[in-house]
Parts: C-alpha cells; structure tokens; sequence
C-alpha cells in the first residue's frame, strides 16, 4: 500500500488543479458509492493495481501482503487521500458512518466483463 495527498501543481485566483497521475496507463475509471458501514473486498488481484482516491467521507483500509504473518495494518482514508494496492495485496474496506464515495482507477483487468477476472477472495477475511 502506498498512501498519497496529491499536492497542488497549480494555483492562481481561480482556484487550482492537482494532478492525480501524470505519464500512468489507466485502462479503467470507475466511481464507486458506499452506504455507511459497509463492508468491500476482501480480495486481491494478482496482476492488476488499483489506485483509490477518496471524494467524500471516510473508510478504513485495511491491507496485508499475500502470504504474509502477521496481523493486517489499517489506514484511516478520507477526503483528498489516495492510496495504491499493489497486485497480491490483501485489502477489505469498512465505510465510515456518513457513507463515502471514491474514484477507483484500475491498471490491469478490473471493468465491464472483466470484472471479476483477476480477483481472488480469500478466508478468513481481514474485516468482519
């Protein structure tokens, strides 16, 4: 998992711009829509990385290495935080308690019929 705040490239007296990526190869885009405390993942994909940048609210990201010991680790996200799951990253998402929207962008397989063509869940889940 690698965290990021985008930082402002630009700015003047109409306000300013961030870049997300620059010079990256995005082969799918998709707005995803959580009500509160809902549960997501609990997968992970073995080539594909995904890159989530959150729009409104919160959730708590929880991430372990494939094959790892351990106990998983959480990351708080919020509004404005991105962060990137590497392939062969255990990750599960719990919502926060208003509810939360992101911006998930996909290198690999992740959209349309391709769905659900390179994840893989797992037992038992890193959240409950």
């Amino acid at each position: 998992m690698k965290y990021s705040r985008p930082k402002i490239f630009f700015k003047d007296k109409r306000g300013s711009i961030s870049d997300i990526f620059y010079k990256k190869n995005i082969n799918h885009v998709a707005i995803i829509k959580s009500k509160k405390g809902v549960l997501r993942g609990n997968h992970y994909h073995k080539k594909t990385t995904q890159y989530m940048y959150i729009t409104k609210g919160s959730l708590q990201y929880w991430y372990k290495k494939l094959n790892s010991k351990g106990k998983a680790k959480m990351k708080l996200l919020k509004e404005g935080d991105l962060v990137e799951t590497p392939p062969n990253e255990m990750h599960a998402l719990k919502i926060g308690k208003d509810g939360n929207e992101f911006i998930v962008f996909t290198v690999g397989k992740r959209g349309g019929k391709d769905y659900e063509n390179d994840t893989y869940r797992f037992t038992p889940p890193l959240v409950k």
